[in-house]
């Protein structure tokens, strides 16, 4: 019985594997498009009925025309390899919210949100194409999908786990699944995400790129952000790469991206 649960378990993973886009990474992806669509478009309506909109119009209007480019341009890509169907999903839109947080978002669907805080460190268009272009990648790579897939594995193992240990004692069963919460979250979910990170750096040079924005950007954009962050953080505990290994990342792929450049 427990080798046909681990044996099922282990088929469901193998046929719900997807590849991401221009980096062929295979990718989990249990979730149905429409089931993320729809709890994107709800999530993003509460977050945008609970912040105001920047009332900054020079700045809204270059996040928009910003955003456009780029949607364009992954459209284009989209078209061009065989992924029409994918459009359908995307509804886009860019807004610019007054808030002093040096972040941005793209919700799946293509909801975009730039907050105000981030534009001292874009500094010009073809900064805040990076950020953008960076943003709109995790998007079209599915990342909200194969995370949540990831952590509908997660728990699915910690409960398998539990049924193969209930011969065991408690204080054993409790051990162990306290090393396995830790492994899965250290040596599965975390480094992961900063996979994804870094995969979205590379496919978002390309759109940017596509867009007519200068790839070469990028680097100096995340060294006015490494100036501008406090302090420091271990990578390893971390989501996100640190500055330094994400920039020497940056200028690998700059090669690539610069094929794409359309001045």
């Amino acid at each position: 019985m427990r080798k046909y649960i681990f044996l099922s378990a282990l088929a469901v993973v193998l046929v719900s594997c997807s590849s991401v886009l221009i980096t062929g990474r295979k990718q989990l992806n249990f979730v149905p498009d429409a089931e993320i669509l729809s709890m994107s478009s709800q999530s993003y309506k509460q977050f945008i009925d609970s912040v105001p909109l920047s009332t900054n119009k020079t700045n809204t209007a270059l996040v928009k025309k910003v955003g456009k480019n780029i949607s364009v341009a992954v459209e284009e890509y989209l078209r061009n390899n065989g992924l029409s169907s994918e459009i359908s999903n995307l509804s886009w839109e860019f807004n610019l919210v007054k808030d002093t947080s040096k972040n941005a978002f793209c919700m799946p669907g293509g909801k975009v949100v730039v907050f105000e805080g981030i534009l001292p460190i874009t500094k010009n268009e073809d900064g805040l194409a990076v950020v953008m272009g960076h943003e709109i990648a995790h998007a079209i790579a599915k990342h909200s999908n194969e995370r949540l897939s990831q952590q509908m594995v997660a728990q699915f193992g910690a409960q398998l786990t539990d049924l193969l240990l209930s011969n065991k004692s408690e204080i054993t069963r409790a051990g162990i699944n306290t090393l396995y919460g830790i492994g899965v979250q250290y040596g599965v979910m975390l480094p992961y995400s900063r996979k994804q990170e870094y995969e979205a750096d590379r496919l978002g040079l390309i759109f940017l790129a596509m867009a007519g924005y200068n790839p070469q950007e990028s680097v100096a954009f995340w060294q006015r952000m490494a100036a501008s962050s406090s302090g420091s953080y271990i990578e390893f505990l971390s989501t996100h790469p640190s500055d330094e290994n994400r920039i020497k990342k940056l200028q690998e792929s700059l090669p690539e991206a610069m094929k794409y450049y359309k001045k």
